[in-house]
């Protein structure tokens, strides 16, 4: 009987847990909004790249969409992931629309 009482004191705890995990699951740990842009970016802008930086990798500045234009965001160093490579963001056209592809490390 004790048990019972037990369990009957933890019941909404015990239901709780299969909820909360099942809610994590669902959850897309890096999920992005999608940019898609009618306005085709200005020319990428030549950037000196700085000298070599143990442990890093550089990151190429690109053009970020704000809202009524583009803007500049400056390269910048990526701490490397062992036993990949970084791969730099990117616009890509697909019809008369444009598309960021956010940079990502490969393996």
């Amino acid at each position: 009987m004790n048990v019972l009482r037990s369990l009957f004191k933890w019941r909404k705890a015990l239901l709780l847990v299969p909820l909360t995990l099942a809610a994590l699951a669902s959850t897309p740990v890096f999920a992005q909004p999608e940019i898609i842009i009618r306005q085709a970016p200005p020319p990428m802008r030549m950037e000196p790249m700085p000298g070599a930086r143990p442990g890093y990798a550089w990151d190429q500045g690109h053009w970020r969409w704000e809202g009524r234009g583009y803007a500049w965001v400056p390269g910048h160093w990526q701490p490397v992931r062992h036993g990949a490579r970084w791969k730099p963001g990117h616009w890509q056209a697909r019809g008369p629309n444009w598309y960021w592809i956010e940079g990502h490390w490969v393996r």
